[in-house]
């Protein structure tokens, strides 16, 4: 059991999927728990988008990558390219929720939106923001 467990975490694209799936289901219960105390589907899927967020880089960052590099000649650039692409995603996020909604519920608006910036965020994250970097090279951008 313990065996079959670990197998799911050896490849890049399964740790990304599990800890994006987690993730998902996360924001989906943000999102259901914010609408039954009063918030719109807008403000409810803002809310999920941010925690959610704050959740997937630490994991992303950890689980994924395996990048535990804490120097911050390395985390300032890597939070600085994350935030530019946050920004894009969250107004994509929202516009795509805005678009749709209603007669589409919150949840489907932002699974809409979910699949597809997962796909432009996995080649970004592996490209430019997680990739192994050192500390006497040069920045990569």
């Amino acid at each position: 059991m313990r065996n079959k467990f670990h197998s799911l975490f050896e490849r890049i694209g399964q740790r990304y999927i599990i800890i994006g799936v987690s993730v998902y289901l996360f924001e989906v219960l943000t999102i259901v728990v914010a609408q039954k105390l009063g918030a719109s589907a807008v403000i409810a899927v803002g809310l999920s988008f941010w925690l959610g967020l704050i959740l997937s880089f630490i994991l992303q960052k950890i689980v994924t990558f395996h990048d535990r590099e804490l120097h911050h000649r390395i985390l300032i650039p890597q939070i600085l390219v994350f935030s530019i692409l946050v920004l894009f995603n969250f107004g994509f996020t929202l516009l795509v929720t805005k678009l749709l909604s209603p007669p589409v519920p919150a949840v489907i608006a932002r699974t809409i939106a979910l699949a597809i910036t997962t796909i432009w965020n996995f080649y970004i994250y592996k490209r430019h923001i997680f990739r192994t970097m050192r500390l006497d090279s040069k920045l990569w951008f």
